[in-house]
């Protein structure tokens, strides 16, 4: 449950014991009020994007007259949040988006939280591209946050998607750029020059002296998915695919559609990538 409506039946219930579970958020208003209106549905969005975390209490004032003054209610919109049966924060008058997710965030979780301690989890087993994943999604819900930026370089570089990495740490403000960042930026550095494995750099060679070999080049292709290095591998079965859409009875497509599933569909690698066979294709 997300959202109540409140009387004097269940008030003790939802505003005093459920306080001690999770935050209350109580919300005063009433049909007359036109801010009220206007506030009411932004707290509703919010009940569910937070998806339990904290329970919206609605008060309508007018028919709960003996709750509102108990808890000094003066003005309509008012709203209180309630912690171990106690109001804690709140604000009274209607308040923009930013103003009501900056008092939750006092109290709450981010949304993003949990996606960010799954994705540890992933990374600690070894699964990199489903951590890449939630961590994509997390940094992109905060609003590219300086912590979750740092935590979504990290997983990329970790899956050694180099590029992406350090795409994503550029757009760190300079003034941001501390320890952290410096550390990921030399990993980054380390990684490069490590270079690729022997197998890798042997068939490269190969392709060199024949470059219309599409064997070596699919070969190639799947060597540098396995070392997740998609971006390459990907642009070397697009030169096949170019030139045969059904080269060796279809196993460039299919090699280059198990790399996008490798990635993860709703990655903007992948997509990018779906749209350039597409536009081979059709």
């Amino acid at each position: 449950m997300n959202v109540i409506d409140i009387d004097q039946e269940n008030a003790q219930q939802y505003l005093i014991d459920e306080s001690f579970n999770r935050p209350v958020v109580v919300d005063f208003w009433a049909d007359w009020c036109a801010p009220c209106k206007q506030l009411m549905p932004l707290l509703e969005k919010l009940a569910d994007e937070y998806a339990g975390a904290f329970l919206l209490a609605k008060i309508n004032a007018d028919e709960q007259q003996g709750i509102s003054q108990q808890l000094g209610v003066r003005s309509l919109p008012t709203v209180m949040v309630f912690k171990d049966g106690q109001p804690v924060d709140g604000f009274a008058g209607a308040q923009p988006e930013t103003a009501v997710r900056e008092l939750l965030q006092k109290h709450l979780p981010s949304p993003w939280d949990a996606k960010i301690a799954e994705a540890t989890e992933l990374l600690d087993q070894g699964n990199t591209a489903d951590a890449v994943g939630l961590l994509r999604a997390a940094w992109e819900e905060s609003n590219k946050l300086l912590d979750v930026t740092l935590a979504y370089a990290g997983a990329l570089i970790e899956a050694n998607r180099l590029d992406e990495a350090e795409q994503v740490l550029d757009e760190v403000r300079l003034v941001d750029r501390e320890a952290v960042h410096e550390q990921l930026m030399a990993q980054i550095e380390l990684k490069r020059e490590a270079g690729k494995s022997p197998e890798i750099e042997a068939l490269e060679r190969e392709l060199g002296l024949d470059e219309s070999n599409h064997g070596i080049r699919v070969k190639l292709a799947v060597q540098l998915s396995a070392a997740s290095h998609f971006r390459d591998a990907l642009e070397h079965l697009l030169v096949v695919l170019r030139s045969d859409r059904d080269w060796n009875n279809g196993e460039a497509k299919r090699m280059y559609l198990d790399t996008i599933a490798t990635i993860g569909k709703g990655d903007p690698l992948a997509a990018e990538y779906q749209r350039k066979l597409f536009s081979i294709l059709y």
